[in-house]
């Protein structure tokens, strides 16, 4: 049986080895990265990466990671686009190709299509003199003195090399576009983030369930409201405005302290001036006020008129946190 110290040398012998790789990488930038970069953000087309093998599944994260940074990206599997799927690349589309050795024969195919196509090409390469070291306009140097793997085969350091070559670009497009996180927030909108920075209180309020008892409303039928509504709360309304609410902590006091409760009323028992939100405001500035206060519901009101109740469970179930 392999000793737990062997496993865990082996993998920090692997974490180390990569880091390095990586580390090594600032030493090859130049003006290529500077120029292909510049060529990307100046594009009025699309980037296009492409790859085989290993390489092609790093080409697939980046382009993933491009197209939810602002820069618009698809995937071209380079055996694939040799057999039609070439026909999704447009004249003015950047082409990134991405290969350890860039000898591949199916490298050696595509990129004089590519070529003939007139597209700027980019290369992300080990090896700078290889075909496609050599035909490439800018070449991005993603040289690795071995593998992590402990026969020298696997590609491990060489395709995260490539990965975080990847990472630079669009981490560069980013900050030369001014890449926010409400930008960001408009590629995720099903990620906790969009709904943090794009879901405002109206976009959760169910009309359905929208608690309210009148100021001389009994007890009983605040219980039956409280209950039938399943928010834990109600709105006491006069003279259509919101003059309180009462919880269901509030009835349970109340219980506890009062043994004849048939002649009180909403008035009674109600917490006065209740905190508030408006529709339009944001479900995470809602979220800060629950927070603050160690509240778990608040009232939504706009320009006097009571609309409903957020609850603070609702907001969590969204993930917004």
């Amino acid at each position: 049986m392999i000793k737990k110290e062997t496993i865990l040398a082996s993998a920090k012998k692997t974490i180390l080895s990569e880091s390095e790789s990586i580390a090594k990488l600032t030493q090859f930038l130049d003006d290529n990265f500077v120029n292909a970069v510049e060529i990307i953000y100046k594009s009025k087309g699309r980037l296009v990466v492409t790859g085989i093998g290993k390489s092609a599944i790093i080409a697939q994260k980046i382009v993933a990671t491009l197209n939810s940074t602002g820069t618009p990206s698809l995937f071209l599997h380079a055996s694939e686009a040799i057999h039609g799927d070439l026909g999704m690349l447009q004249p003015s589309d950047v082409v990134i190709c991405i290969s350890k050795s860039g000898n591949s024969p199916e490298i050696k195919v595509l990129v004089p299509l590519l070529k003939r196509f007139g597209n700027k090409l980019i290369a992300i390469t080990g090896n700078t003199t290889s075909f496609l070291g050599k035909e490439a306009d800018f070449v991005l140097n993603t040289y690795v003195d071995s593998e992590a793997c402990p026969i020298n085969l696997a590609p491990t350091n060489s395709t995260t090399a490539q990965l975080v070559m990847g990472d630079a670009i669009a981490v560069c497009l980013m900050e030369m576009k001014n890449f926010t996180a409400e930008d960001f927030a408009k590629y995720h909108p099903g990620g906790a983030l969009g709904k943090k920075l794009l879901l405002r209180v109206s976009d959760m309020l169910d009309t359905t369930k929208k608690p309210i008892v009148a100021a001389d409303s009994m007890i009983k039928n605040v219980i039956i409201e409280i209950s039938e509504k399943r928010l834990g709360v109600t709105a006491v309304i006069e003279n259509e405005k919101v003059i309180g609410i009462i919880t269901d902590g509030d009835i349970r006091r109340m219980l506890n302290k009062t043994e004849n409760i048939s002649g009180l009323t909403a008035k009674v028992i109600m917490t006065k001036n209740p905190k508030t939100i408006k529709s339009t405001d944001m479900v995470s500035d809602a979220l800060n006020i629950l927070e603050y206060f160690s509240i778990t519901q608040l009232v939504v009101v706009d320009n006097g008129e009571y609309k409903g109740v957020i609850h603070l469970h609702d907001i969590l179930k969204e993930g917004i946190i």
